[in-house]
């Protein structure tokens, strides 16, 4: 079952206490991509400027992923940002940010992308995602991801978007900002009281939670002592997970309980190379073999 994703399509400068790397491959909507990419076919739907270079989009192209929603705009100049990560891989300090063609994004999906069924809109601005989701009438689950600029700024259109969403993807600095609390339990019931059917927060080295009506639990993390970027991880959960519904053309719960594993292990990957690298080395049966390792790892 095809997916869609709408979001930043980006040029990367990553700073780690080890290595500095430039012109990499990114954004939220590219890491998607390529981690849905192992599961199921997916359409991307993006903006870059003339600056892009055509072989990142032939890399995307040769990954089955449709780039034919993917605008280049005469004379701009793609969205770039640059980081550098603190010497415990996880806490990150953006050093620079240049939306460019990204800040007028106002996406417009190719007739065949109208007929999605499954639809994911990666971190973007909430009134640009609300317009996407009109652009889907059909669709059966629609998940989004937000990032706390929005929490603070765009608050009043972020909670029109929870109330037309399914799931809600954010990390537990985002949670305790929305819901001003430090109890990431309470927070989790909080966010889903405003609208979507299911909440995931994302906690980097520690996992992710899972809240619905019915159900709460935790998933930890998959033991990689190797990290080098983690850039995209939770875009490459996101993916993993939403490729892995699409493909089962399912979202009960021990189906979305299992796409949540197999996020949890795409992004394992993704954190071992910068970029993309890391996950053009791999296949899904190097996905499966971890995933046989964590279930073994999760049973007692």
């Amino acid at each position: 079952m095809p997916l869609v994703v709408v979001g930043s399509v980006a040029i990367d400068n990553v700073e780690t206490p080890h290595e500095r790397r430039d012109n990499l491959l990114g954004g939220s909507a590219t890491h998607f991509s390529y981690a849905a990419s192992f599961f199921t076919s997916v359409r991307l739907v993006g903006v870059v400027g003339e600056d892009w270079p055509q072989e990142h989009t032939q890399l995307l192209a040769d990954r089955g992923i449709d780039t034919s929603g993917l605008s280049v705009v005469e004379g701009g100049k793609t969205f770039t940002w640059t980081g550098r990560y603190e010497p415990n891989m996880n806490d990150r300090e953006t050093l620079e940010v240049e939306l460019n063609v990204f800040g007028d994004f106002d996406p417009v999906l190719p007739e065949q992308y109208r007929k999605a069924k499954y639809v994911f809109l990666a971190n973007g601005v909430p009134s640009v995602q609300l317009k996407v989701l009109d652009q889907v009438p059909g669709r059966r689950l629609a998940v989004a991801d937000t990032m706390d600029l929005w929490i603070q700024t765009q608050r009043d259109d972020l909670e029109e978007l929870l109330g037309q969403l399914d799931g809600l993807v954010l990390n537990d600095s985002e949670a305790k900002l929305m819901c001003d609390t430090e109890n990431l339990v309470e927070a989790g019931h909080q966010v889903r009281a405003m609208g979507p059917k299911f909440v995931i927060i994302k906690k980097g080295e520690h996992g992710a939670m899972f809240f619905s009506e019915h159900e709460t639990y935790v998933l930890p993390a998959f033991p990689t002592p190797n990290v080098v970027d983690p850039t995209g991880a939770g875009d490459s959960f996101a993916g993993g997970m939403m490729g892995y519904l699409s493909e089962k053309d399912n979202f009960d719960p021990d189906t979305l309980k299992t796409a949540m594993a197999y996020g949890t292990l795409t992004a394992s990957f993704n954190v071992e190379g910068f970029g993309l690298e890391r996950m053009q080395e791999i296949s899904r049966d190097d996905i499966e073999a971890r995933m046989r390792d964590f279930r073994q790892m999760l049973s007692f």
